[in-house]
């Protein structure tokens, strides 16, 4: 009967500039506990059984403080649902927002008769005998009560004490995230729409998390001012892509700075919208036993793509694996974040460190290849033949990338290990060629 409840009240104007509606909220929540029900004005979220994944009762407390702190909402804690909303809706006293400081009936006692919905719509009446608080409600004959009110209020006191069991509609995760936020004022330059956007963003990452997804394109709308030039447009929209699935609001929101500062705005928004535009699922990571400073892979990815933000496409490029088994096109330089890995080159003999341009023709005696000394063939062949459908230059001048080659792994005396091979079907110029080296 008893648990661990949250309760999420959306500040009401003017303690938040933009209200955020408590259905919003409750998707937000969602990635803490699948729990979670609207009551009255306000979000509950039982959370007792999902702590131990966040790092135990006290920092899934701060990341829920934080993330409502960002949303302009206020948070309490009870050990029941009706408690948690009482204690959030008059989270000033001695025991602040926590419902857990003390005894349960001791706390709500103190509170007044707004604090619960269903008995402080009888204040008048029961301020009229005498009552101030939700003590001076109790103390009075139940009997009576339930006589001269209606039914809701014994069922509502309770609940909130956890003397009756409380039922609630748990709320579904939406398929897809589209979320949308009034600004209070107009705002007329493009860089200014991240205060609102970061808002948004949050939420986003909420349903992300809640989905274990990762966004790999999200679509920031604006829409312009009713006063707006007729050639202005009903608004604008910008897309941001990253290169892989991620649920990072600080790292969505220093790339959606960098597109927003080259953007400028036709006329003052007055609305923002935000749509999660592409998602994968998310790449967990392991608990390591490893310093979490040891691990800098994610960290250069991150600053690429704020490089790649600020300076444009073309300026950053990123070497992609191709399913080519031409030792050439295995790899292509791209400047656009890949959208998925493909499938590595089936290949039976290991690859070389080092590629050449161009393939080394090598002198043979007594038909054996020579490269600083007679090579001794290790492995092989492995046959590749294929890229007909490839072809360079255009016209006249165009002409096909078909190979057929045999190749092996073959020992210099001097060299090292090669990587070597030797066309096949080529008339005269079947011949040896050196293609790579290991380092």
């Amino acid at each position: 009967m008893l648990g661990h409840w949250a309760a999420l009240l959306p500040l009401p104007l003017p303690a938040c500039p933009s209200p955020i509606d408590a259905a919003s909220l409750g998707t937000w929540a969602l990635q803490f506990t699948p729990r979670v029900a609207l009551l009255e004005d306000s979000v509950v979220a039982e959370v007792s059984g999902c702590a131990r994944l966040f790092g135990g009762m006290e920092l899934l407390h701060q990341q829920v403080h934080a993330g409502a702190q960002e949303l302009g909402a206020r948070v309490a804690w009870a050990p029941t649902a009706t408690a948690a909303v009482a204690v959030a809706r008059h989270g000033a006293g001695p025991f602040g927002g926590d419902g857990f400081r003390g005894p349960l009936a001791q706390i709500l006692d103190r509170l007044p008769l707004h604090a619960i919905a269903a008995v402080g719509q009888h204040q008048a009446t029961l301020a009229r005998v005498g009552c101030r608080t939700l003590g001076d409600v109790r103390m009075l004959p139940r009997g009576g009560l339930s006589r001269r009110f209606d039914k809701a209020l014994l069922v509502a006191l309770d609940q909130a004490y956890g003397l009756r069991p409380e039922a609630h509609a748990w709320l579904a995760l939406p398929e897809t995230f589209h979320a949308r936020l009034e600004l209070m004022s107009r705002v007329e330059t493009a860089p200014a729409l991240l205060f609102g956007a970061r808002r948004l963003l949050v939420q986003m990452a909420g349903w992300l998390a809640a989905r274990r997804l990762g966004a790999t394109a999200f679509t920031l709308r604006w829409c312009h001012d009713v006063m707006r030039a007729k050639d202005a447009g009903t608004g604008g929209e910008l897309t941001v892509r990253t290169a892989q699935p991620m649920q990072n609001v600080e790292h969505f929101s220093r790339l959606l700075a960098e597109h927003l500062a080259k953007v400028q705005l036709l006329a003052p928004a007055g609305d923002l919208e935000l749509l999660a535009s592409e998602v994968a699922p998310a790449i967990e990571e392991s608990r390591s036993l490893l310093p979490e400073t040891l691990r800098r892979g994610a960290d250069t990815d991150l600053a690429l793509e704020r490089i790649q933000a600020r300076l444009g496409l073309d300026c950053v490029q990123r070497p992609v694996l191709c399913a080519d088994h031409r030792l050439e096109w295995m790899q292509r330089w791209q400047n656009a974040p890949a959208r998925r890995r493909p499938t590595e080159p089936p290949c039976t003999l290991p690859l070389p460190t080092w590629v050449l341009d161009e393939p080394l023709r090598l002198i043979e005696r007594d038909h054996r290849p020579h490269y600083q000394g007679p090579l001794q063939l290790l492995l092989g062949p492995d046959r590749i033949e294929g890229g007909w459908w490839h072809r360079s230059g255009s016209g006249a001048e165009a002409r096909a990338l078909n190979v057929q080659r045999d190749y092996w792994l073959a020992l210099s005396p001097h060299a090292g290990v090669l990587w070597v091979f030797q066309q096949r079907l080529a008339r005269d110029q079947t011949a040896w060629f050196l293609h790579g080296f290991f380092g």
